[in-house]
């Protein structure tokens, strides 16, 4: 089973989506979007700049724990993880993200 972007519409009526590992954790979440097709175009976004190690924005939160925020090249933030126990697992979030991205099925749970 590979991993998949779900499509979804908020309580408030905006759209986002997550990316999915092949066991179903939620490794990258977007922000919220207008509409729909500036969902997808985050998708898309995701699918492009996931191979550049350069993209992928280590921090540490204020609790101390790990994530990261994947960008665009122009610096704008696509996606952001969840917390991590530890710097190496972080890490291996970042690499599910650059081997699941590229060809994870589009499941639009709006229609």
């Amino acid at each position: 089973m590979a991993g998949k972007f779900e499509v979804k519409a908020t309580d408030s009526g905006k759209f986002m989506f997550n990316l999915c590992a092949a066991n179903g954790q939620v490794v990258l979440t977007s922000q919220q979007y207008e509409s729909k097709a500036s969902a997808i175009n985050g998708v898309e976004s995701v699918r492009t700049n996931c191979g550049d190690d350069e993209c992928f924005e280590r921090k540490v939160s204020s609790s101390d724990q790990p994530y990261f925020n994947l960008k665009s090249t122009n610096g704008q933030v696509i996606g952001k993880s969840q917390m991590y126990s530890s710097a190496s697992a972080m890490e291996s979030g970042i690499d599910s993200v650059k081997n699941n991205a590229p060809e994870a099925e589009l499941n639009d749970t709006t229609a």
